[in-house]
């Protein structure tokens, strides 16, 4: 089967969750792996599996999806965090959704599959941002789409500005404000590959961090 989506995998050391990661994304999809500064061999592990590798040396979440966006050339795209916390298969529903014309956007809510895979100051994070998004744009989903399908041009004509961890917040204002139809579906979250590097940090410091990226484009 030919790839008709591209899958964006924005990366920082997770070589360790590419090796299993990659044999399982289904051949609908061609793999981009946005290496964004990693110090171990996340670019080399992503070509010898048949990935095509992008290098962004500009440090942060928005920008490694923003190269990987520019990088892909399917009519769809794809994005998912490369640390295995998530089933590449799952993507395929949310694909179909945008190519049968009931979505626009895509996305995924996470429905952790056991006790502390989400740990509760994360998941208090994540759901200040949607009451926030509720209450000021009637935004209707529950997560932040942290895995999520939509058109190639028409999310390059969004304009998404932010290249930290701001992008998803900024990604969801935009598209509501467009009236972009979404779907979301649930999604397995699992516990992130051993030896990996969490983009959105398990710890209260980092997820800290993030929340004041989202923050900044909020208000």
């Amino acid at each position: 089967m030919e790839p008709v989506c591209d899958l964006v995998l924005p990366c920082k050391d997770e070589a360790a969750a590419l090796v299993g990661l990659l044999p399982r994304v289904p051949d609908a999809f061609a793999v981009i792996v946005v290496d964004n500064g990693s110090t171990d061999d996340t670019a080399e592990v992503a070509a010898r599996l048949g990935a095509r590798v992008v290098r962004e040396p500009v440090p942060g979440y928005g920008a490694a999806v923003h190269a990987g966006l520019m990088a892909a050339t399917q009519e769809y795209v794809a994005f998912m965090d490369g640390d295995s916390s998530f089933d590449p298969d799952e993507l395929l529903d949310l694909l179909a959704d945008v190519q049968a014309g009931r979505a626009d956007l895509a996305v995924g809510r996470r429905r952790p599959v056991r006790r502390g895979v989400w740990p509760w100051h994360a998941r208090l994070g994540n759901a200040l941002i949607i009451w926030w998004l509720r209450r000021r744009i009637g935004f209707t989903p529950h997560d932040i789409a942290p895995m999520r399908v939509c058109r190639r041009e028409q999310l390059i004509a969004l304009d998404v500005q932010d290249r930290r961890f701001g992008y998803p917040v900024e990604l969801l204002q935009k598209v509501t404000r467009a009236d972009w139809a979404i779907t979301e579906r649930d999604v397995a979250y699992h516990p992130r590959a051993v030896g990996t590097r969490s983009k959105v940090s398990g710890s209260v410091k980092g997820t800290v961090r993030t929340a004041r990226d989202f923050w900044r484009v909020l208000t």
